[in-house]
């Protein structure tokens, strides 16, 4: 039997998946409000600098991986017009809902597919970017996942990673503290649901740091990779290249 971590607790690799489904199947209509309360807002800001980075031009091909709610998805929409191309997708059916509708109330209509980022049912070198914000740290092996979107990539194409990191040396206790005391209150009274809130908290500490991300990025295939500290590092993005 393989195990794995869900937050600091051991599992089965077998039933990682189905518990993190279960989390955000939990989460999903409260998400994009506790997404506000909890980061104070500051989780905009940190998209919009991705979508920065990203620098899309019309006519570009776009994969949002765990693209829950569909933020990311709808900046880069506007950006690749019309003869572009960004599809949405994440393994989870509840979030993958709630994005879409948000879009269609929008008036803005994308293509969905409920995927496995381990298992991309693309074809290779099919996308100029490939974006996954708040999402790796849930996937079982990440290794596998890096390099499915690098296969996904054509040659000279972009992989943003963005993640909750390593937060500054100065700032840990402080974070610390409000994670594991005001993160899962938060979670109760706004969605109802304390103990996904602490295993959010827990899969943010068993997350690769910045350094270690940026090794499996080029392990990946990913020949140079930028790290951009976001808040001290509470977020870091990761923009690797494809060899």
């Amino acid at each position: 039997m393989s195990e794995t971590h869900f937050g600091f607790e051991t599992v089965d690799e077998q039933q990682k998946a189905s518990r993190v489904r279960g989390v955000f199947d939990s989460v999903a209509s409260k998400y994009d409000v506790m997404n506000d309360v909890m980061s104070m807002g500051l989780h905009r800001v940190w998209k919009s600098y991705t979508v920065g980075v990203a620098n899309l031009r019309p006519g570009m091909q776009v994969l949002d991986i765990a693209g829950g709610t569909g933020d990311l998805a709808r900046a880069f929409a506007r950006r690749v017009g019309p003869g572009g191309t960004v599809l949405l997708t994440d393994i989870n059916e509840a979030m993958l809902r709630q994005g879409r509708d948000r879009l269609l109330d929008e008036g803005l209509v994308l293509p969905t597919v409920i995927c496995d980022a381990e298992a991309l049912p693309f074809p290779n070198e099919r996308f100029d970017l490939v974006s996954v914000a708040f999402g790796l740290r849930n996937m079982t092996h990440k290794e596998r996942a890096l390099a499915e979107m690098c296969r996904v990539l054509k040659p000279g194409g972009r992989l943003l990673v963005l993640e909750f990191s390593k937060v500054a040396p100065p700032l840990a206790k402080a974070y610390d503290w409000y994670s594991f005391n005001v993160l899962p209150r938060l979670g109760r009274l706004i969605a109802g649901d304390e103990a996904s809130y602490r295993y959010l908290a827990e899969s943010i500490r068993m997350h690769p740091d910045q350094a270690t991300l940026k090794s499996m990025m080029k392990a990946a295939g990913f020949g140079h990779v930028d790290v951009h500290n976001l808040s001290a590092g509470i977020v870091a993005l990761h923009a690797g290249i494809k060899c």
